[in-house]
């Protein structure tokens, strides 16, 4: 259950989150945490198939959903769009989408395939490199755009695979996207939540394990909550995280402190 209370209030923000699966995803987590904060959002999911599942998040969360895969040529371009004429501007965008082929994901890195690779790459990090590219010119001052990153960007995780060199690439990017686009005045951040049980989290090898070691590891001593994501997030679109860009903050029961 999300407990959506809290100290601050979010109303008259803004924004955009993309990757709604189900009520599990960090998204929808992310989404029911702004909304009940008084945030007004567009909301997408990848296809129709998960336009099923969403569609009743969606209403609760009085939210449009459009469908939009990041493949498709124009479907950034249209999401912003429909955004933009339902918002005005957008003050944050949340970016929750991560994708690998199952045989690349799944094997060794070294064996991984040019294609996989790059699809994972398209999807999971440089999709975020056009969205914000795309909200650019509708952003409003001091906008917040925030990405999903994991600690296998950071350390090599038993079965994590190629995402690992691919959320690399995704910390990196925040990195250069903060310096760029903070001339503007905007501002953005990588969270790295600790392994919580999402449909996309269970396509990794073992996911059951490694839960089992964050909490067995973590100074918590458990996992963190899709509530506990969304009030990280939450602050980073608040006017409270002003002072803030570039970082990759983690939502972890504190397990990336320890070996």
């Amino acid at each position: 259950m999300i407990n959506t209370g809290g100290s601050f209030s979010l109303a008259g923000k803004r924004g955009l989150i993309i990757g709604l699966a189900n009520e599990h995803s960090i998204a929808y987590g992310c989404a029911a945490v702004l909304k009940k904060k008084g945030a007004s959002l567009v909301v997408s999911c990848v296809n129709e198939k998960a336009q099923t599942f969403v569609a009743p998040l969606a209403a609760e969360l009085e939210a449009p959903l459009i469908v939009c895969n990041v493949e498709q040529d124009d479907a950034l371009e249209s999401l912003v769009n429909a955004s933009v004429s339902h918002l005005g501007q957008i003050d944050f965008l949340i970016h929750s989408i991560a994708w690998a082929p199952k045989e690349d994901l799944h094997g060794r890195v070294i064996d991984s395939s040019a294609a996989g690779f790059l699809q994972a790459m398209n999807i999971s990090c440089h999709s975020f490199a056009r969205l914000a590219r795309l909200c650019e010119p509708h952003l409003s001052q001091s906008a917040s755009l925030i990405t999903m990153s994991y600690l296998g960007a950071d350390e090599a995780v038993a079965n994590y695979g190629l995402m690992g060199p691919v959320k690399a690439a995704l910390e990196s990017l925040v990195r250069y996207l903060a310096m760029e686009m903070g001339q503007s005045g905007h501002r953005v951040h990588a969270m790295s939540p600790g392994p919580v049980p999402t449909r996309a989290a269970s396509g990794l090898q073992d996911f059951d394990a490694l839960m089992s070691k964050a909490v067995a590891r973590s100074p918590l001593g458990r996992l963190v909550s899709l509530d506990e994501i969304g009030q990280l997030a939450a602050f980073l679109v608040s006017d409270a995280s002003s002072g803030m860009t570039g970082q990759t903050l983690y939502v972890d029961a504190g397990y990336h402190i320890v070996n």
